[in-house]
């Protein structure tokens, strides 16, 4: 007899529905076909000791199992319960009716019990767009697959619960989740808030305006002042995302298994990598593509703590996808995308002693030491990064005082209004939503300077010995610092503002 089920297979971050056709006939053997990884080929294993230890058994016949489109490779262990039921449904073991209105996957264990797949929210959006009505999957996946409206998800724990339900001895119950409710739960309760840092006022200001349009970022001071306490609160203070970000990013994260609660994520990702960090970590790929960590930190924070610590192939290999905001990695037959729409957050030490100009340090560098420990990073990355800004230590008065800094939700209100200026600004233009996006054609028309305000932009770019790259990064930033002012004029004060944040451009910087 032959049955069809359906499984699913995810590539990128989409889905592709998977035939599973299973024809028992007469003589011995089991045979998979259609490209199956080792994963797949050995579930004959898994299939034989799951059934034996829940009292249904392999049919002692020929068994052809085809997995179509054949030229497609089928990875891991999922297809393991739509296997068992397709066995199951071929040797009337389990009534039929209706299975080709289910989507079945799962990763069986030999006592019969499912063990979490990846890729729930790719697979359940796939299979409500092809018009299946159910999907069947492990319970821990079932609160992430739910996330999609109409189609119902049926969430068990082992084989048998299936079997139950298809011989109609005892239905599943489907989960449900209210998408949006759900959503706006936690949107207002950041993990870390701004409140919680002392002093630090003026770079406060400063990932303000770096949130505020979407601005990279660059932390340079010693240790101990701060500088990742600042940057992992960051996230709380960018817009809340809207619910399609939210499933954008969950999307992503499902892929590789790293949904948190298996539900939709509200919070913005915030990802800091360790300096060690592969290239192919950090943006992708690997034998079987997997989403690297810019596209873990889609829609949210890259932090890059240590930054000339990174190997310098790692940090060319981000200049790409930082430019697009995507990451393309191809191979021999295949192609994927996946979206990397980050902030980017570094810091660094100004020394490899991590003190500069500290007369209370005992440790210096000299200024070729580090001159050479700074040329680690190079020109065109540099180029990407809109603010530098020296942090330096909290005095003790400072940190000892009782009264709490501004919180997190009122800095949060200020950027998003000036996000909102920016999205009316930005509505004729489809890529393009907030000031950091801004290409050459759009600074020129959306960045216009008075005569007095010229002047000092000139007169601060000599004097300072500003290089050229940093000209467009002040329009861009001193736009955002108006946006944030509600002025519709870039005033003198927005450029002289927008001119402190180029620390690493200024020519002896260092002496």
């Amino acid at each position: 007899m032959l049955v069809k089920v359906f499984g699913s297979a995810v590539f990128g971050i989409e889905a592709t529905t998977i035939t599973i056709e299973v024809n028992i006939d007469k003589g011995i053997g089991y045979h998979l076909v259609g490209l199956p990884d080792k994963a797949v080929s050995e579930s004959s294993y898994r299939i034989s000791a799951a059934l034996n230890n829940n009292n249904y058994k392999l049919p002692g016949k020929k068994i052809i199992i085809n997995m179509a489109p054949a030229d497609i490779r089928k990875e891991g262990a999922a297809y393991d319960l739509s296997l068992a039921i397709g066995i199951l449904a071929a040797s009337n073991q389990i009534q039929s009716k209706n299975i080709e209105d289910y989507i079945i996957m799962g990763e069986l264990s030999l006592d019969g019990s499912l063990q979490p797949i990846k890729g729930a929210l790719p697979i359940a959006i796939k299979a409500r767009e092809e018009g299946f009505k159910h999907f069947i999957l492990p319970k821990e996946n079932a609160k992430e697959a739910a996330i999609v409206n109409d189609l119902e998800i049926l969430g068990v724990d082992n084989i048998l619960e299936v079997i139950h339900h298809f011989n109609n001895e005892r239905k599943i119950e489907p989960t449900i989740i209210d998408t949006r409710a759900e959503f706006y739960k936690n949107l207002d309760f950041p993990e870390f808030d701004f409140s919680d840092v002392k002093g630090q006022e003026s770079i406060k200001r400063c990932m303000e305006i770096a949130a505020a349009g979407g601005h990279n970022i660059i932390l340079i001071g010693p240790p101990g002042a701060g500088k990742t306490m600042l940057a992992k609160r960051l996230p709380s203070i960018l817009p809340p995302m809207t619910l399609r970000e939210a499933l954008e990013t969950t999307k992503i994260h499902s892929v590789v298994g790293k949904t948190k609660d298996n539900g939709l994520m509200v919070q913005r990702p915030f990802r800091s990598p360790h300096h060690t960090i592969s290239d192919v970590a950090l943006v992708g790929g690997g034998q079987y593509p997997q989403p690297g960590e810019i596209s873990l930190s889609h829609n949210g924070v890259l932090f890059l703590d240590e930054l000339p610590e990174f190997k310098r192939t790692v940090l060319e290999v981000m200049r790409q996808p930082l430019e697009d905001r995507e990451v393309t990695i191809s191979r021999a037959r295949f192609t994927v995308t996946y979206p990397s729409s980050f902030m980017l957050v570094a810091s660094m030490n100004p020394s490899p002693s991590g003190f500069f100009n500290d007369p209370n340090s005992p440790m210096t560098s000299s200024p070729q030491e580090m001159q050479r420990y700074l040329s680690k990073i190079s020109g065109p990355l540099l180029d990407r990064i809109d603010i530098h800004i020296e942090v330096t230590p909290v005095p003790f008065d400072k940190l000892s005082e009782e009264r709490k800094g501004e919180s997190s939700v009122e800095i949060r209100k200020r950027v998003t209004a000036a996000r909102e200026i920016q999205t009316e600004r930005f509505a004729a233009y489809e890529n393009l939503h907030y000031n950091a996006q801004m290409q050459v054609k759009q600074i020129r028309t959306f960045c216009k300077l008075s005569e007095e305000s010229k002047t000092l932009l000139k007169t601060a770019m000599e004097k300072l010995n500003l290089s050229a790259r940093a000209y467009d990064r002040i329009l861009k930033v001193a736009r955002t610092i108006a946006d944030l002012a509600n002025s519709k004029e870039i005033s003198p004060d927005h450029i002289a503002e927008a001119i402190q944040y180029r620390s690493l451009d200024r020519e002896g910087w260092l002496g």
